[in-house]
């Protein structure tokens, strides 16, 4: 039996050994860290050790908090903020991206969402009220455009705005943004457990507390085996991310060379992610033809592709319903393996020269 390809690695990525073999010695220490005695305080200096070398593996030098993924992490940021961080912060509200995650959009009206120009690149307002808190991706999940967050931290705090960066997707691939005041991170998307992610916070007074765990920012007995896993995933080395860079040049020029279009082509992009047009072949038909050829793809962020939805992502691109409909998009990982995207491309250019429109 032929084995399957998944080039699906910004939805969640396969466990790293290394988080696989620390997760185990947690499951071994299973005390409640919250626990006074003996096995609870070996338990809480687990937990308080893969705190800091998470701190320490991404450079942050504030708190952190645990969460149960990214969309937590982003709930508790945002509520957080809302529900009475700095005085009369909350006053100013928020602003978002228009391409943000769902989790981030739910908290932000329409009519506080930013522009984003062809490229996906976020167009800031000139002057941002003080005390703001603007929410902007690190790197786009359908796209992979990489938003340039230290210079918008600059320009934010200039004007007395903070900035809330959603690093889901960058978050052990590249550096995060030194001057964001929050960032949430997710570790399934690096090779760590699913079910678990980190609010990483500059300054406390930036939240209303909301739980008895945390520092009194969540509730929920801590998940140390989890903390273990996302800890060692962050430490693992990353050399494979140069070949995949190489393999998506290649990936890009044969799509382009086969009659298909790059979105956001002009933009820095992650190389892990990519997403490309078919002119005349819906993305509803290009899943169903790659997954029959053993091919996991998706169209969009797992969290709106089962309804398939039209991409916000897109739409804020200023892209069109019927050709947003024709994209797809391709991620790969530390297990991708050059074949597959030879195979991948393979299959592109059969699908488009059966179904492509005279």
């Amino acid at each position: 039996m032929t084995p399957r390809i998944y080039l699906d690695h910004a939805a969640t990525t396969p466990l790293l050994p290394q988080a696989r073999a620390a997760m185990l010695e947690g499951f071994d220490a299973w005390a409640n860290p919250s626990s006074p005695h003996a096995a609870g305080r070996q338990a809480r200096a687990m937990l308080e050790d893969a705190r800091k070398r998470i701190a320490r593996a991404v450079d942050w030098d504030g708190h952190v908090i645990f969460t149960a993924g990214a969309s937590e992490a982003i709930s508790i940021g945002l509520a957080g903020w809302l529900a009475g961080g700095l005085a009369g912060a909350k006053a100013a509200g928020v602003l978002a991206g228009a391409s943000e995650h769902d989790a981030v959009l739910r908290h932000v009206p329409a009519e506080r969402r930013l522009t984003l120009d062809g490229d996906g690149l976020v167009a800031l307002p000139d002057d941002p009220a003080a005390g703001t808190l603007v929410a902007i991706q690190q790197v786009n999940s359908e796209t992979g455009v990489i938003q340039p967050l230290d210079d918008l931290a600059a320009r934010l705090h200039e004007a007395g705005a903070l900035l809330f960066a959603d690093c889901s997707q960058g978050a052990g691939k590249i550096a995060l943004p030194a001057g964001a005041d929050m960032i949430a991170l997710s570790a399934h998307k690096l090779g760590g457990p699913i079910g678990f992610g980190a609010l990483l916070v500059r300054d406390l007074t930036l939240l209303a507390p909301s739980g008895g765990q945390e520092q009194g920012y969540r509730a929920g007995t801590e998940a140390m085996p989890l903390a273990l896993g996302f800890a060692a995933a962050l430490e693992a080395p990353r050399d494979w991310l140069a070949d995949v860079a190489r393999w998506r040049a290649v990936l890009d020029a044969g799509i382009v060379a086969a009659g298909g279009e790059i979105v956001a082509e002009g933009a820095p992009r992650l190389p892990t992610i990519a997403s490309y047009r078919m002119p005349g072949v819906s993305a509803r038909a290009q899943l169903i033809r790659f997954d029959m050829a053993g091919i996991a793809v998706s169209a969009g962020s797992a969290c709106s592709s089962g309804s398939l939805r039209t991409s916000h992502v897109l739409a804020a691109m200023g892209w069109d319903e019927a050709a947003a409909g024709e994209v797809i998009r391709v991620t790969m990982g530390h297990d991708t393996r050059e074949a597959e995207i030879d195979a991948f491309l393979t299959q592109w250019q059969a699908i488009r020269h059966g179904n492509a429109k005279e």
